[in-house]
């Protein structure tokens, strides 16, 4: 058995105290001004949502960006410093040392570049997208009960 008032939208009156109020005796001038008043404060609350989630969103995403140039840098260090040792003692049994350090080189950088591939994240705010489909539905739902 499903229960009828789960499946309808939370509404978002608790926002605003001033769209809480029970508003039987204004007239349809009055009730308008309110709904105008009370979508403006609703999208500027949409706004800042926006902003909060854009933050952590570029937060998250510098983090990302910063360990893929430390494995760009840790590769091209390999590259820079462990390929001239292999050619100087390559000679000897010396190379295996160099191959080695190149490779924990290499390893490293691939592994910081994966890293920050796997924690990038570029995507459209989703609580902001909720919150506006609710600012919606209640501004419709406004419009529709102070009409009658």
């Amino acid at each position: 058995m499903s229960w009828p008032h789960r499946n309808r939208l939370r509404p978002v009156y608790f926002l605003i105290p001033s769209m809480a109020k029970q508003k039987h005796d204004e007239s349809s001038a009055d009730l308008a001004a309110d709904i105008v008043e009370n979508a403006q404060q609703l999208v500027r609350l949409e706004i800042a949502l926006a902003k909060q989630e854009a933050k952590e969103l570029a937060k998250r995403n510098g983090i990302a960006v910063g360990l893929m140039a430390a494995g760009g840098l840790l590769a091209m260090l390999g590259l820079l410093i462990a390929l001239p040792v292999l050619l100087v003692v390559a000679i000897e049994p010396h190379w295996v040392a160099g191959l080695v350090w190149l490779l924990l080189y290499l390893l490293g950088g691939a592994a910081a570049v994966l890293i920050g591939k796997s924690r990038l994240k570029i995507q459209v705010p989703q609580r902001t997208l909720s919150s506006l489909k609710e600012t919606r539905a209640w501004v419709l739902h406004q419009l529709t009960t102070s009409s009658r």
